[in-house]
Protein backbone atom coordinates (compact mmCIF):
# COMPACT_ATOMS: atom_id res chain seq x y z
CA UNK A 1 0.00 0.00 0.00
CA UNK A 2 1.30 3.36 -0.80
CA UNK A 3 0.91 6.53 1.71
CA UNK A 4 -1.49 9.12 0.30
CA UNK A 5 0.38 12.53 -0.49
CA UNK A 6 0.00 15.07 1.62
CA UNK A 7 -2.13 17.77 0.51
CA UNK A 8 -1.35 21.33 1.62
CA UNK A 9 -4.14 23.81 1.58
CA UNK A 10 -4.12 27.59 -0.03
CA UNK A 11 -0.33 27.55 -1.11
CA UNK A 12 1.14 25.11 -3.37
CA UNK A 13 4.43 24.38 -1.32
CA UNK A 14 5.74 24.79 2.56
CA UNK A 15 7.36 27.87 2.07
CA UNK A 16 4.32 30.02 1.44
CA UNK A 17 3.42 29.13 4.69
CA UNK A 18 6.99 30.13 5.96
CA UNK A 19 6.71 33.38 4.32
CA UNK A 20 2.83 34.07 5.38
CA UNK A 21 3.44 32.94 9.28
CA UNK A 22 6.80 35.26 9.05
CA UNK A 23 5.01 38.37 7.32
CA UNK A 24 2.31 37.70 10.43
CA UNK A 25 5.06 38.00 12.88
CA UNK A 26 6.58 41.25 11.06
CA UNK A 27 2.93 42.75 11.44
CA UNK A 28 2.37 41.91 14.63
CA UNK A 29 5.07 43.45 15.63
CA UNK A 30 5.34 46.58 14.07
CA UNK A 31 1.27 46.79 15.98
CA UNK A 32 3.14 46.18 19.14
CA UNK A 33 5.55 48.75 18.32
CA UNK A 34 3.23 51.36 17.60
CA UNK A 35 1.09 50.73 20.29
CA UNK A 36 3.91 51.32 23.00
CA UNK A 37 5.12 54.66 21.62
CA UNK A 38 1.56 55.77 21.02
CA UNK A 39 0.60 54.87 24.27
CA UNK A 40 3.95 55.62 26.07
Amino acid sequence: MTEPKEHIPLFKSWKGWYLLVIAFLALLIGIFYWLTKYFA
